[in-house]
């Protein structure tokens, strides 16, 4: 019997840690890159990290810690290394060149992750594009021979060389998937302008925060969810009635610092969702201790998209894995945001500034009717402006539900 069962790589993990960067925050980002390992398929071994003003031109580490990386790959059989930043062609293929193994750095990772993910033919579009525009500028160090995919008599010109030959075919690939995502795009847009003048509202977010999770719950749809990052890359779009007012719910891909250039340019058609939409639902994980650097990320996304002044719903979602650390009375040491409880949050800055606010277990349905509340009165405004006649709708009192 042929075993057919694919074996799970071992990898190591590597970063830097920067003057200006605190070695806990370092941590925390490899701690990101452990999990996208993970949901990769990918077991990690061990982290290595380096204190750098800037990385290495050449090895991106140090000569030094490459050295000891390559030590330590050779006494545990390790098959991959991974960076937590995009490295450059010269420094991927001087590190493959010394560590003798597979080299990926955090871009090729998402992109991989995101090819296993893409389950539609506008999804796997999309990442097929970002994946040829990733891999063009680094066929030096792929040396892939393309042009066998299509036979080799006639395709190559008077003297042109195999790297010019494999670039010549990436080029045409990518200008075709861009002509695909073209007619996508349109049927899509399309789609979106039959579904009428209804509010639209879109789930956005970091990556695992809940999405899907709380679409479910309020669209009673069954939209993918798993404790994986990017567990959904198609835009999936439901027609949710609360009491007696409908609206769309639109749940969104996950955003993720370090998000690729090529793949945000590659998804725009999915984002034209939260482009579109007349109110965001910003779902936050409450229980991740980075959880203000992720709302930071997502509305640094949200303004790159020219949507960062569309009206927010602020959601602090998973209220039940939420935990801190009470500090003894006699510790006179400063406290830190592990030392505030859930309550303390629900007073501080990160609610009152980002009004309305609501903390929430999607999970265990803990205050979904309060959301549903918040959701209701904020979509009646526009609704109201766009319908004025149809006042018989607000006749019914929430509580009448």
């Amino acid at each position: 019997m042929i075993e057919t069962t694919p074996q799970t790589e071992k990898a190591v993990i590597v970063g830097l840690i920067y003057n200006n960067q605190e070695e806990k925050q370092a941590l925390e980002y490899l701690e990101e890159l452990e999990f996208l390992a993970d949901t990769a398929g990918a077991v990690v071994f061990k982290k290595f990290t380096q204190k750098l003003d800037v990385p290495n031109v050449s090895t991106f580490v140090g000569p030094g810690k490459l050295e000891e990386i390559g030590n330590y790959i050779k006494v545990m059989e390790a098959d991959t290394v991974i960076f937590d930043d995009e490295l450059t062609p010269t420094q991927l293929r001087n590190i493959e060149r010394r560590l003798e193994c597979k080299v990926l750095d955090r871009t090729n990772l998402i992109l991989d992750i995101f090819a296993r993910r893409a389950k539609t033919a506008h999804a796997k579009t999309q990442v097929e594009l970002a994946q040829y525009q990733y891999l063009l500028p680094r066929l030096t160090r792929m040396w892939t021979h393309l042009e066998r995919q299509r036979g080799g008599i006639g395709l190559r010109g008077p003297g042109e060389t195999q790297i010019e030959t494999d670039r010549r075919i990436i080029l045409d690939k990518i200008a075709r998937l861009k002509e695909q995502l073209k007619k996508i795009d349109k049927q899509k847009a399309t789609q979106r302008k039959n579904r009428g003048k209804l509010v639209r509202v879109a789930l956005v977010g970091y990556t695992n925060v809940g999405k899907s999770t709380l679409m479910n719950l309020m669209a009673k749809s069954e939209v993918f969810a798993e404790n994986k990052l990017f567990a959904t890359l198609d835009t999936t779009v439901r027609k949710v009635v609360i009491v007696n007012l409908p609206f769309l719910l639109a749940d969104t891909v996950g955003f993720i610092r370090k998000l690729p250039h090529d793949l945000v340019e590659s998804f725009k058609s999915t984002l034209d969702e939260v482009r579109e939409a007349d109110i965001l639902v910003h779902v936050v994980d409450i229980s991740h201790p980075g959880f203000e650097e992720q709302i930071e990320t997502v509305n640094n996304t949200l303004k790159e998209i020219d949507s960062g002044d569309k009206p927010n719903i602020y959601v602090f979602n998973k209220i039940d894995a939420f935990s801190y650390v009470e500090k003894e009375e006699d510790d006179l040491t400063p406290r830190t945001k592990e030392n505030f409880s859930l309550d303390e949050w629900k007073n501080s800055w990160m609610a009152k500034n980002n009004t309305p606010a609501i903390f929430i277990s999607a999970k265990q349905k803990d205050n979904i009717d309060e959301l549903k509340k918040i959701l209701y009165d904020e979509v009646k405004v526009i609704h109201s402006q766009r319908f004025p006649f149809n006042d018989y709708l607000y006749d019914i009192t929430w509580e009448e539900e």
